[in-house]
């Protein structure tokens, strides 16, 4: 007979055994410790505990109800081990490009979502979400929705519904998704920090 704990990981409650428990405490803490602003530290936490709990999701799938330490094991496997992040010059670029190239076939078994852009919009993001799903340059989609609208006068309406149907791209695992990369720990921080330097940029007048 074995302990089952209950927690929270992103918005969702799992069940999950002691074994598996101590591993992902000990993951996640690993992952914190490769911060040393609390800010960055607050968005990647946030981020990778969503995409764990999306990943747990996927794994029990209504067949289990507890998530056992396997679960974690291949959780971690898709998402990296922290320790090979944390000295991003002195890695060994063969071993990281194999283990990146590994996760990057795991994850792309699933197909890129489709969201609206919130940081390259105009209106509403629906044309810069689409660019990014169909690798389309965003001013094609404008120039269709202007024509649309100027020749039969529905491209507002099917922009209207697209912007309520799509759901807007508001964490950084969807911003990932949207443009097909795969959620790793290592793109999660690096498209965390571009941001960061995004926003600094524009606050320097």
């Amino acid at each position: 007979m074995k302990t089952t704990i209950t927690i929270n990981l992103g918005g969702i409650v799992f069940h999950i055994d002691d074994d598996a428990y101590e591993m992902l405490h000990t993951y996640l803490i690993a992952i914190e410790k490769q911060f040393t602003s609390d800010e960055e530290r607050l968005e990647v936490m946030s981020d990778i505990e969503a995409r764990l709990s999306e990943l747990f999701t996927e794994t029990l799938n209504e067949k289990r109800d507890v998530v056992m330490k396997d679960d974690v094991s291949k959780v971690i496997e898709i998402m990296g081990e922290p320790e090979e992040f944390r000295d991003e010059e002195a890695k060994n670029e063969s071993s990281k490009s194999n283990k990146e190239s590994k996760r990057r076939r795991m994850y792309n078994r699933k197909s890129k979502k489709m969201y609206r852009d919130p940081d390259n919009r105009i209106l509403g993001g629906v044309c810069s979400g689409l660019s990014a799903y169909f690798n389309v340059d965003p001013i094609v989609f404008r120039i269709i929705f202007i024509l649309i609208a100027l020749g039969m006068g529905s491209g507002l309406i099917i922009y209207i519904i697209l912007w309520i149907v799509i759901p807007e791209a508001s964490t950084t695992a969807q911003k990932l998704e949207m443009r097909g990369e795969a959620i790793t720990i290592e793109n999660i921080k690096k498209a965390v920090r571009e941001e960061f330097e995004n926003v600094k940029s524009k606050m320097k007048f």
